[in-house]
């Protein structure tokens, strides 16, 4: 469904916070929405944009996924998946919301985009998603963040050797570009994914939910119909420095030259609503982490019975996982942790855990860990790994592959041991209703 669809769902459901105080774009609105996180919060109010509203924290709990994509939240992690290994093409309408207004005379200073932190390097774009066209493997939606420079260009944060730098590098002038922001949460999703560069993550996007798209003005690319804003424009051979800037593990990114986008056109809906994205914040660690979930859950199943698999908070939503499985044999945890590294890459620590222990409890993992874990038998250390570049305590050399160590926690039940001596014991349910309590 589309953000104002989920709006009115989560209004209705008591989920959503109103805002009718006004705000400002520089530090205020993102300490009020860090104030507030867990919920979707709506800003009636914007200091010196009396034509918008922002909205933050629609990405910031699992169940506004199963709300915003109609599914019980017990089978979202299969939906995703299903969606990733099955991509539905989108269909192409004529018209869209996404165009009820066009703007030739482009200055980004109209738009309400945050500066988040003082820390950074001034008003970024968190929230957005990326399109581009590959000319070997077509569409491509990734995210990239914004930095404002002037009137009609960003800095971008493109990283090497992924979608749209690759895209860049087959082309000899500017690359085409549409940015959307305030997208459904189905695009967002898809926009995480990361499949194999020939799937297009709008054909994810629209198995997740019916996502119609629509072509843009000024390119032949397209775009979600229902986005609240489209800019479009082109990626230029020019660089500028771009950062810093907090990252998901909440500690700042250092500068780079990056490249440059210029904005040709804007288009967006009446009484637009801006999304705007924490960086750090829950929202940007779902989405960073819940849709490499079904990766790992994929290539957990083809070595093990994979009943589970989750990327944690505490570990940024990115460098940490548990997967949980129905053990068959000796070597189904050592086989489930090496997989795991295939399904995520930037995976730097995995917990492997039988049925019985509940993957989103951490006390329960940790508990797992206590009792069922021995570091001279159930550690399996990789050294000098390829990493993620947001681990600060990673080897960094620019140009290169970051590296790591992995560590891998078989906190699985041993096989062939008295499982009754593992399982905790359980107290009966009553009825408290029954019971008179002063």
């Amino acid at each position: 469904m589309s953000l104002r669809t989920f709006l009115d769902q989560a209004a209705g459901s008591g989920d959503l916070v109103t805002m009718e105080t006004p705000v400002d774009t520089t530090f205020e609105l993102a300490n009020v929405a860090h104030a507030l996180e867990g919920r979707p919060i709506l800003f009636n109010h914007i200091k010196n944009y009396p034509d918008w509203r922002i909205v933050s924290g629609i990405c910031s709990d699992r169940r506004y996924f199963s709300m915003a994509l109609d599914v019980p939240l017990p089978d979202l992690l299969p939906h995703l998946a299903q969606a990733n290994e099955q991509p539905i093409p989108p269909p192409l309408v004529e018209s869209a919301p996404c165009q009820e207004v066009i703007i030739e005379d482009v200055n980004l200073y109209d738009l309400p985009i945050l500066f988040h932190l003082p820390e950074d390097a001034g008003h970024y774009v968190a929230s957005n998603v990326v399109i581009t066209e590959d000319v070997d493997y077509g569409r491509n939606m990734c995210f990239h963040r914004l930095l404002r420079l002037d009137e009609r260009r960003f800095a971008a944060r493109i990283i090497e050797r992924r979608g749209t730098y690759n895209a860049m590098q087959k082309v000899d002038g500017d690359l085409p570009v549409a940015i959307c922001i305030g997208v459904s949460q189905a695009v967002l999703l898809a926009a995480s994914m990361g499949p194999p560069p020939d799937v297009d993550e709008l054909a994810v996007a629209n198995a997740l939910f019916p996502t119609p798209l629509v072509k843009c003005l000024t390119n032949d690319l397209a775009v979600p119909a229902d986005a609240e804003i489209v800019l479009e424009g082109r990626i230029l051979r020019q660089t500028h420095a771009e950062g810093p800037f907090m990252d998901l593990t909440e500690t700042m990114d250092i500068v780079r030259q990056q490249p440059i986008i210029e904005i040709d056109l804007i288009t967006h809906r009446r009484d637009p609503i801006y999304h705007a994205l924490l960086p750090g914040g829950l929202e940007h660690k779902i989405l960073m982490g819940m849709p490499k979930e079904p990766t790992i859950f994929n290539e957990v199943n083809k070595v093990a019975r994979c009943t589970g698999a989750v990327i944690t908070p505490g570990g940024a939503s990115w460098l940490h996982a548990v997967v949980q499985i129905e053990k068959q044999g000796p070597e189904d945890g050592r086989r489930a942790i090496e997989a795991a590294y295939k399904g995520h890459g930037s995976l730097k620590h995995v917990w492997v855990v039988d049925t019985d222990v509940d993957i989103y409890d951490p006390a329960q993992v940790e508990w797992a860990m206590a009792t069922r874990f021995q570091a001279d038998k159930d550690l399996i250390i990789f050294e000098n790994q390829p990493g993620s570049s947001l681990d600060p305590s990673g080897q960094h050399v620019p140009g290169q592959k970051s590296r790591t160590a992995k560590a891998g926690f078989d906190c699985t039940i041993p096989w062939g041991a008295d499982k009754a001596k593992f399982l905790r014991g359980e107290y009966g349910a009553v009825d408290l209703s029954q019971y008179e309590v002063v």
